[in-house]
């Protein structure tokens, strides 16, 4: 998640904290199940364009109160491209994905994203993962392996771009990481530049197919819904220990069941249930453990 200073009266404390999280997951998963609405009828690169424009819109105010250089020379720019090249991917992916597989199956494979950046640290970050986290990443990736239920059948285009799609976020997540001391806004602005540019150059290829008023309204609001989401995600871990508020947004993973079965009449079958069932125990281990130890270093 990227955060962006934002001056805002919100809810403060573990519960108001709790209440920002729940409601910031609740953004994403309405932004993904719009996504999935409107994927049916519209191609990818169209929904990035018109989505990026709209949220680069909405960092329009924010961005005036920086100086032209924070833009212009950015730190380590080479993480930065790579940052910017790993979110168009896991963003165009997850779209692809929506095109075949259940809203939920997609959302159980982006959750596995922290079990990967746990596994990929000890190499890209340098840190140190003790035999208890190296066990919960084996056990994520069982997860992940159950929730794909390997067959000829299962390991169709959707699946493929769902699995890429997760490692790309978990190397998304990485970069992010690696760029802590830079700007929110500039950041997000890369970010959005980068999936416009990428949406534009896919409708010069597929071509433009002319939305109806209210699902031009959605795309726009796929861009807007997302940096309130990350708006009220990044709040809660400002107002509440990450202890307490990180472990609800596995509740995103419950909406996407609820949202698939309502909208797309989807059920997930029982080794996909299970398959997410271990991979949120994986990652919560991880994450809680991650907390301890900061805890004892401190300490």
């Amino acid at each position: 998640m990227i955060a962006v200073s934002l001056r805002l009266r919100l809810p403060s404390g573990a519960s108001g904290g709790i209440a920002l999280m729940l409601l910031g997951v609740l953004f994403f998963a309405v932004n993904d199940t719009l996504g999935k609405w409107l994927v049916g009828a519209y191609s990818v690169g169209q929904l990035l364009l018109v989505r990026s424009i709209s949220g680069l819109c909405v960092m329009a105010p924010f961005n005036r109160r920086l100086a032209p250089a924070a833009f212009l020379r950015p730190a380590r720019p080479g993480i930065q491209f790579l940052r910017i090249a790993f979110s168009t991917l896991e963003t165009s992916l997850f779209f692809w994905a929506l095109t075949e597989l259940p809203l939920a199956e997609v959302m159980t494979y982006y959750m596995a994203g922290p079990i990967y950046v746990t596994a990929l640290s000890p190499f890209l970050l340098g840190e140190q993962v003790g035999w208890r986290r190296w066990s919960a990443v084996a056990i994520g990736f069982g997860g992940v392996v159950l929730a794909l239920h390997p067959s000829p059948d299962s390991l169709n285009f959707g699946a493929v771009c769902a699995l890429v799609g997760s490692f790309s976020y978990a190397c998304f997540m990485v970069a992010t990481r690696k760029l802590a001391g830079t700007r929110g806004e500039v950041l997000m602005t890369y970010q959005l530049t980068a999936a416009l540019i990428f949406g534009a150059v896919f409708v010069a290829i597929e071509g433009w197919t002319t939305p109806s008023l209210v699902d031009l309204v959605l795309m726009l609001f796929l861009g807007v819904g997302s940096l309130i989401g990350n708006l009220c995600v990044n709040q809660s871990l400002r107002v509440a220990p990450a202890s307490v508020v990180v472990p609800y947004q596995y509740t995103l993973i419950l909406w996407g069941m609820l949202f698939g079965y309502l909208f797309f009449g989807e059920v997930l079958s029982p080794p996909t249930l299970a398959g997410a069932a271990i991979i949120v125990g994986a990652g919560l281990f991880i994450f809680l453990r991650e907390q301890q130890l900061r805890g004892r270093r401190r300490n």
